[in-house]
């Protein structure tokens, strides 16, 4: 099933295969009504904090921030490019507009 599931990318698209008649079926859709009104649901997904975010006070400016993001995309998009080459791919630098 997770197999079939990646491969499909318009999940709204997909049709239950769960109903009254067929109770093995796994695809079943849920109205907000139906969520809502079971015991302790929630849907507020405020619950998710990253622990190393609670104090605000201690965190870097957005320009620091934001510089190590560029820094690790950079260095992802390198190995990127290495694997790519490894597979016999010609990368072009955007940048530079260079071939490798």
């Amino acid at each position: 099933m997770r197999a079939t599931m990646q491969a499909n990318t318009n999940y709204n698209k997909c049709s239950a295969t769960w109903h009254e008649d067929n109770q093995d079926g796994r695809w079943r859709a849920y109205s907000y009504e139906e969520l809502t009104s079971r015991d302790k649901a929630s849907l507020d997904i405020f619950w998710l904090k990253d622990a190393s975010l609670e104090d605000s006070d201690s965190l870097p400016e957005p320009g620091v921030l934001a510089a190590e993001i560029v820094e690790d995309l950079r260095a992802a998009l390198a190995q990127f490019e290495l694997i790519a080459e490894d597979l016999g791919e010609e990368v072009v630098n955007e940048e530079t507009d260079d071939s490798f």
